[in-house]
């Protein structure tokens, strides 16, 4: 990814013109937190999404599946704590109704406004604390409400996930900035993974679009804590064209900028995402290099990354490669096991396991050292093309299981 030319700050979510935010309690989570979030454009905008695969989508997607393609949208409204998936036709109503309290209270109309809800699959929204949530959250908007919006849409996340990427376009300044939550049941093929990508750009609804089905392909579709697809994942881009660049109809210069300001923003939410998986202990990037497609290095690095037995390798701080190219050779990747290379590194070194397909006799004492780390990268070179790819991943521990085996208590 392409950095050059970008402002980049982490861990915050400032700047980005024409828009406010708010996160409040309303009461649906017991510990009294945050727990309903309203992000609100000052001018109309534009919206584009990229929504679960899981067939079993929540019903706020499917609302959204809809909603996305009208030609102007004004607010995002998410409640946190309860997931209403898998909520039937109830479900839908209530979902609906979100949307229409929020059009009301903010003064717009009802298909300008999208809904989002993370939580406990099964259960019906207590719509009186929503509702109530809903006024007190329209009343709280500020522009300085970034953080606490960010806050309002987590559920077993340990820290909010924001960031905020400016780069400048046509010689105008343009802000992208995300906020996103998720910790477990996260393998994004667009997890409950939800994220909002906002920016002042001025861009077609198509390009937008565009943008964002390219930035998901290469970051959070690249990333797995535990294998499991949500029924609620959702990233949602705005853009109210408030920055005053020359607006984005076809792909030149001024979209490759703002692709790339795209990526870094998404990047960022999706390993932030995978460094607070539930339970995890260390931080995973597998790194395909030298593949006959990109496709082939794209699967091939995500079925590792996604492997169980990987995976509880890592977490046990075990050089165990023969299950890196287990998860390889089953992943659909051409490749040719004789010709594969592969070593481990992080901050404590570099060791190389297996040379042309066969391991190699290393030495465990340096192994188990690299492996100490927190930060671990797996390189595997196929040395059948140019092509790369990259996925991100974490161990699977002990706590990951108490963390799901009480997760509705």
């Amino acid at each position: 990814m392409n950095t050059e030319g970008l402002n980049i700050s982490k861990e915050a979510f400032y700047g980005i013109k024409g828009y406010k935010y708010a996160g409040v309690s309303c009461g649906i989570k017991k510990s009294g937190k945050e727990d309903l979030t309203l992000i609100f454009s000052e001018v109309p905008a534009i919206a584009a999404g990229v929504f679960t695969t899981n067939k079993s989508k929540a019903a706020p997607v499917l609302v959204d599946l809809q909603s996305i393609k009208n030609p102007a949208t004004r607010a995002v409204v998410i409640n946190s704590g309860n997931a209403n998936a898998c909520t039937g036709k109830r479900g839908m109503d209530n979902a609906k109704k979100m949307v229409e309290l929020t059009a009301d209270v903010l003064g717009v109309d009802k298909s300008e406004v999208l809904v989002s809800s993370t939580g406990v699959i099964g259960v019906q929204l207590p719509m009186e604390k929503i509702e109530t949530g809903i006024t007190k959250a329209v009343s709280s908007l500020s522009a300085d409400g970034g953080d606490a919006a960010a806050k309002g849409i987590m559920t077993t996340d340990t820290r909010e996930k924001k960031i905020t990427v400016k780069v400048n376009l046509s010689g105008q300044e343009v802000t992208v900035g995300a906020i996103a939550k998720g910790s477990g049941m996260i393998h994004p093929d667009m997890a409950t993974m939800l994220c909002y990508m906002l920016t002042d750009a001025a861009v077609g609804k198509g390009m937008l679009q565009q943008v964002l089905k390219e930035t998901v392909e290469d970051t959070f579709n690249m990333i797995s804590v535990d294998g499991d697809t949500s029924t609620n994942d959702s990233v949602i881009a705005l853009a109210n064209g408030t920055a005053g660049n020359v607006r984005i109809t076809e792909k030149n210069e001024d979209y490759t900028k703002l692709l790339e300001a795209f990526k870094a923003a998404a990047e960022a939410m999706a390993t932030e995402i995978v460094r607070d998986g539930e339970g995890a202990t260390k931080f995973l990037k597998v790194n395909v290099i030298n593949a006959p497609t990109r496709e082939d290095a794209r699967v091939g690095a995500k079925a590792i990354i996604s492997s169980s037995l990987v995976k509880a390798a890592f977490f046990g701080e075990d050089a165990n490669w023969g299950r890196v190219l287990c998860a390889l050779g089953y992943s659909g990747a051409d490749f040719d096991p004789g010709r594969v290379d592969m070593q481990f590194t992080s901050n404590k070194g570099v060791i190389w396991l297996v040379k042309n397909g066969e391991g190699l006799d290393f030495d465990e004492a340096k192994a188990a050292l690299i492996l100490s780390e927190t930060d671990i990268e797996i390189v595997v070179d196929l040395k059948m093309g140019e092509y790369g790819a990259a996925a991100w991943g974490c161990d699977l521990s002990y706590d990951y299981v108490k963390i799901n085996g009480s997760y509705r208590t």
